[in-house]
């Protein structure tokens, strides 16, 4: 395993969880082709409200557990692998956002104090 330290890439995918592909949902899609190509970590947020380029707000409320939520999946590792599975990012997604930014990491590891 190499170490993924330094400046890297973060990816983070704006999706809502109503959204699918191929009749699974599109975060689970997601996830699946990242650790298929061995990415370094993903993690899938759920918001509270937002909106999108359509401008319908969505918001989680007491009595409303259908609500379709905003979702983003993070996704970090070297810029190289990022930008090589965008294709395949592209034609999973049907709207939505990717947005994409430097980042410092910092790896830790389990059972260890210090960061690498």
């Amino acid at each position: 395993m190499t170490k993924l330290t330094g400046e890297q890439m973060l990816m983070r995918i704006f999706i809502a969880e109503s959204d699918r592909f191929e009749h699974k949902p599109l975060y689970e899609s997601l996830v699946e082709l990242f650790r298929k190509n061995l990415f370094a970590g993903v993690t899938v947020l759920r918001g509270i409200s937002g909106f999108g380029a359509s401008h319908v707000y969505h918001t989680q409320k007491l009595l409303d557990l259908s609500a379709d939520l905003p979702l983003i999946v993070e996704v970090v590792d070297t810029p190289e692998k990022i930008n090589e599975i965008m294709p395949q990012i592209d034609l999973m997604m049907n709207g939505g956002m990717i947005t994409l930014e430097k980042a410092t990491v910092i790896r830790y590891r389990s059972g260890e104090l210090n960061a690498e």
